[in-house]
């Protein structure tokens, strides 16, 4: 069910900090930055060898990330596994008794589907399934 490791994501203070450092320190390669008001986010995806890491800053203090970033700082945020089929990825995780954030696919910045998995059922971390 499960392709690979799709990114990971960071919350970071300041996005266009962020993206110089992983250039310059990582030799990474933005390849694409949106913005979500609903969502109160804008995230830069970067290109680390076979995989990316997304960073992501709050557009307002009271977004999910904004509440993050408040409560533990700037850090691993979620880690995104990318899957064939997202539906049948959430009834599998519905099914072995996960707690989903998102009970239906959505759209997510990268212009894929997506579903977000509890941290509580999965060891502490936020999970994202990623439609590759």
């Amino acid at each position: 069910m499960l392709t690979r490791v799709h990114h990971v994501g960071i919350a970071v203070v300041d996005l266009d900090e962020s993206i110089e450092l992983y250039r310059a320190a990582l030799g990474a390669e933005l390849v694409h930055r949106a913005r979500n008001e609903k969502d109160g986010i804008e995230a830069a995806f970067l290109r680390t060898g076979d995989g990316e890491v997304e960073l992501m800053s709050a557009t307002t203090p009271d977004s999910p990330v904004g509440k993050f970033l408040a409560k533990r700082g700037p850090g691993l945020h979620h880690v995104a596994y990318g899957v064939s089929d997202i539906g049948g990825a959430l009834a599998h995780a519905r099914a072995a008794g996960l707690d989903l954030i998102d009970s239906e696919p959505r759209m997510g910045m990268h212009g894929s589907l997506i579903a977000f998995v509890h941290p509580k059922s999965m060891g502490g971390v936020l999970t994202e399934l990623v439609q590759t």
